[in-house]
């Protein structure tokens, strides 16, 4: 919804460094900020390898160092005051068809990979909904899909490949490495600079997607999970007025030669008749293809399409995750203020998340509701609104996403996190002197 397009940025190359002339950090004339732009760098200091190699010498170089993503995150776990590193350069897409995994380099997004593995007959289990992502950077994050028994897309993760604070080359796998491997998929970054991901496959498979309009929340208070399991994939979207969801979308898997059963009314929503986009004064142009249409996983599961800028304006976005067996009564417990909400809010998503084991992940062991806001580019206002929300949220023990904006501090997310304390243990192993740490890990992670 909204989704801002990244900027690339120019530079010219900064003189002094002792690295190579390829590994030199790039200077931006201008100032580089997030794909909402509320957030702005505080450095200058953007490091672009092309090899392992250029970013082993560029992390044993520096003595703070971020890994930057495509910018996706609203909050500032990527930001630095001293230097950062994209490894958008490591676009290397590699298949292994007998063992059915993809390694990808830190660099290869969504939308870059599925067709080239959708080409050979295999697919994902799960899509973001948008597919301009880094697979490095959502799987760092926890970022999620939906689906009411889909694990998030860190769960596809199979091994995982990354510099330490010193330099070396690690590798860390699900066969291999237990525990280890469970508290480092979802990273934060703090690992060290991740520089390729293996993904578990599966056979390629097809989807439809069908949208129906104004589901009575009353529905949601009985047929919670008939709701959510009627598709692979759920997403109900809402401006939290009138008791309602504006809009369900249905992504359905189907078989060759299927035919779905679309009934005029699910739920008493009623059947769309065109397509439509999740904030309905929106055109519907970006959006994937609706109304029925069967097509391959990768253009169905995402809301927006690869090849359409994703965005026609700033927003800011803010999401909890709370116990799925909980869901309705959350779902109640935020729509008491609808009235301060709805005037700051472009939409509101309610998607199924189904549990996992890694460490940081938010769903780690709990299959969750994720409750999620894109807000209008009013920070003063939401700002205000996120300590109102998470208290009515807390009965629930609500787990905000690591790249989105909330009010929660250190202390309180350790408390709902069992694993937060090995993970610190674990990232201290790799990182002995806090070299990837910043001012968010610091306040989130250690206070």
């Amino acid at each position: 919804m909204n989704k801002r397009e990244f900027l690339k940025g120019t530079g010219t190359i900064l003189s002094g460094s002792l690295l190579s002339r390829f590994a030199m950090p790039q200077q931006k004339a201008n100032p580089r900020t997030n794909w909402a732009e509320n957030q702005t760098f505080h450095t200058d200091r953007l490091y672009e390898p092309k090899t392992l190699e250029e970013t082993q010498k560029i992390v044993k170089s520096c003595t703070k160092l971020r890994p930057l993503g495509t910018r996706h995150s609203f909050n500032t776990i990527a930001d630095s005051t001293q230097a950062q590193v994209s490894l958008h350069n490591l676009n290397q897409i590699t298949l292994d068809e007998k063992s059915r995994t993809v390694t990808v380099g830190a660099g290869v997004r969504y939308g870059d990979l599925a067709p080239v593995i959708d080409a050979k007959g295999f697919a994902l289990h799960n899509l973001a909904s948008l597919p301009h992502i880094s697979v490095a950077g959502a799987t760092a994050t926890a970022t999620h899909g939906s689906g009411i028994h889909n694990q998030n897309l860190s769960s596809a993760v199979s091994a995982l490949q990354f510099v330490a604070a010193d330099g070396t080359v690690h590798s860390l796998s699900r066969a291999r490495d237990g525990d280890a491997f469970l508290g480092s998929v979802v990273h934060l970054g703090c690992i060290g600079v991740v520089t390729s991901v293996t993904l578990d496959l599966e056979p390629t498979y097809q989807v439809a997607q069908t949208v129906y309009l104004d589901l009575p929340f009353a529905e949601l208070e009985h047929h919670f999970d008939d709701i959510f399991s009627a598709g692979y994939s759920v997403s109900l979207f809402t401006n939290w007025q009138n008791h309602r969801g504006t809009e369900l979308w249905l992504k359905r898997r189907v078989q060759p030669g299927q035919t779905l059963d679309t009934p005029a009314l699910f739920y008493n929503a009623k059947l769309a008749t065109r397509d439509l986009h999740p904030i309905p004064a929106l055109d519907a142009v970006n959006c994937t293809p609706q109304r029925n249409v069967p097509g391959p996983w990768y253009e169905r599961l995402p809301h927006f399409k690869m090849n359409f800028t994703p965005s026609s304006g700033a927003e800011l976005q803010t999401e909890y995750f709370v116990p799925r067996d909980h869901a309705f009564a959350a779902i109640s417990a935020v729509e008491t203020l609808r009235d301060r909400i709805t005037p700051h809010l472009f939409v509101t998503e309610l998607r199924t998340i189904a549990a996992d084991n890694l460490w940081l992940s938010m769903a780690h062991q709990r299959d969750s509701l994720a409750i999620h806001f894109t807000w209008k580019p009013e920070w003063p206002a939401v700002q205000t609104l996120l300590p109102a929300i998470e208290e009515k949220l807390a009965p629930f023990n609500p787990r905000p996403h690591w790249a989105k904006l909330f009010a929660m501090k250190g202390a309180r997310l350790t408390q709902l996190y069992p694993r937060m304390n090995d993970f610190k243990s674990l990232i201290k192993q790799y990182d002995p002197t806090g070299k990837f740490r910043n001012d968010f890990i610091d306040t989130e992670l250690f206070t």
